[in-house]
């Protein structure tokens, strides 16, 4: 009994979720495991990220032939010029790299919370998707474990994306349920089929139970708390999943919001630092400070200085540590590009790795005044603390957490797939960016190396503390794990400037 009715189709709310272990379910990506029925902005993803801002021009100019093609003509035609326009000429290891370090981000914000029920509690997962697979496969499996992932698969030469898709076609109507029966045998008959679309109904037929997610306006995607694996990293520019409105919106602010952090660079450069917190402020950039910040050390008193130990957002951090303090503080790093270091406010040392060099020069700076460091090693985005490196408790006990914190409403001030030299741009290229600034309490003696702490619970404690004091969840993970997560290396590149015949770790 064929259906081709919607109405016949209950709705996923009727799904049972329980007892279904052993049982197969097939599923839709867009508006069906996802809440959003457009693809286009994972598509602009892809586009800005690999192509950048021409390429994400180019994609809007098409997306107006796209729409009509979708709406008018078929659905398959209006993904073919979504394909061609973002993905012609681009090399698949870009669009590999963008699927596995910035899409998963985009689409865990936007799971289908009742779809989500009933496909979580399937012990075989399948999705069927109209989407690339090159784009959807990683997170789908990664995040969702899925346990195949069909797709529409796209043509390359010579490892480039040629914009075209393969004779299978768009996986639509027709194709999809050819596709499925490829994959599980001309007899298959999944458990459950979940679409939302006319195009979804052929292998929904073919399902021993269909349900239909039919668009509802009030439907919230579900919270990043109960998601099945947490995204610690992630990488990309763009803080919102880029809309037609918002792509424009983008395209239209770069070139005056990079005046703009033009502008905020050099003042952040240029003036001397008791004024640069008020520049900052005349320029639009927020720094709100807490707590009570330690008196700079006295040398004629033979005091040493203080070691601050920050968390590590942005490499401005060491930056706005000084701009909330009015006195520029040296900074001990793993890596900066040349470019940061040139137009950096403040000295900034850079770390060798190598424990006795590193304990020697800090301990070194620390004679001469006061420092920070920010032992995670590398920055995250996300609301978690990485493991914190123990080597600076063995080096003074005059140690003093602190807190930091930002917010950007349009562009990412990280990066880990690209040039470091553009994050201060970045981060003040978004129209009012902020930072916190939290001073806590001068680490208490008793609990320092030379109370009889170990470094390792000193780092341990003071990660706990800077964690509760943002609400953040402290991990074990470490450098070389966000990059292995997010560029596939362990960090390490090699320069081409006086060092090149040493390799330089990359950390910020």
């Amino acid at each position: 009994m064929a259906k081709t009715d919607s109405k016949k189709f209950p709705k996923i709310q009727q799904c049972e979720s329980k007892g279904r272990e052993d049982q197969t379910v097939v599923s839709d990506m867009d508006g069906t495991l996802l809440v959003g029925r457009s693809s286009f902005p994972y598509f602009a993803l892809v586009a800005f990220e690999v192509g950048g801002i021409s390429r994400l021009f180019f994609l809007i100019l098409a997306s107006p032939l796209a729409g009509f093609l979708y709406y008018f003509i078929s659905e398959s035609m209006g993904i073919r010029v979504l394909v061609f326009a973002t993905f012609v000429g681009m090399k698949v290891s870009d669009i590999e790299s963008v699927a596995r370090a910035v899409l998963p981000k985009f689409y865990s914000s936007d799971l289908h919370p009742e779809t989500w029920r009933v496909f979580s509690s399937c012990g075989k997962r399948c999705v069927l998707t109209a989407n690339p697979r090159i784009m959807v496969e990683p997170f789908l499996k990664e995040y969702l474990s899925a346990d195949i992932v069909i797709g529409t698969e796209i043509c390359t030469y010579k490892g480039r994306a040629t914009g075209f898709v393969n004779e299978s076609g768009v996986l639509v109507g027709d194709n999809k349920a050819k596709a499925l029966k490829k994959a599980f045998g001309s007899k298959c008959s999944p458990h459950i089929g979940l679409g939302d679309r006319k195009t979804d109904f052929p292998f929904m037929n073919l399902c021993k139970e269909s349900y239909i997610v039919p668009p509802e306006p009030g439907v919230k995607p579900m919270s990043q708390d109960k998601l099945p694996k947490p995204i610690v990293f992630h990488d990309g520019r763009l803080v919102q999943k880029p809309s037609p409105l918002m792509a424009l919106i983008i395209i239209l602010w770069i070139p005056v919001g990079f005046l703009f952090a033009c502008l905020r660079v050099a003042a952040g450069a240029l003036l001397p630092m008791p004024l640069v917190y008020y520049a900052f402020w005349a320029l639009g950039v927020r720094v709100k400070i807490k707590g009570n910040p330690p008196p700079p050390a006295r040398k004629s008193t033979g005091q040493t200085g203080v070691l601050f130990i920050c968390s590590h957002r942005t490499l401005l951090d060491p930056i706005f540590l000084s701009t909330a303090l009015g006195r520029p503080i040296p900074a001990v790093t793993y890596s900066l590009s040349r470019l940061s270091e040139i137009i950096s406010p403040i000295k900034t040392v850079r770390l060798s790795r190598d424990r006795i060099n590193d304990a020697n020069m800090i301990k070194k700076l620390l004679q001469e005044g006061d420092l920070v460091i920010c032992p995670e090693g590398t920055t995250c985005r996300e609301p978690f603390l990485l493991r914190f490196s123990a080597l600076f408790a063995e080096l003074t006990n005059e140690l003093v957490p602190v807190a930091m914190c930002n917010k950007m409403s349009m562009f990412h001030g990280t990066t880990a797939r690209g040039w470091k030299g553009m994050d201060p741009f970045y981060f003040f290229m978004n129209p009012s960016p902020s930072y916190e600034v939290n001073f806590l309490n001068k680490w208490p003696y008793e609990l320092t190396c030379k109370a009889g702490k170990s470094s390792h619970d000193v780092a341990n404690y003071i990660q706990k503390t800077i964690a509760a004091t943002l609400s953040y969840e402290c991990t074990n993970f470490t450098r070389k794990d966000k990059y292995m997560a997010l560029a596939g290396n362990d960090g390490t590149v090699t320069t081409k400037s006086e060092f090149a015949s040493k390799k330089v770790t990359t950390g910020c």
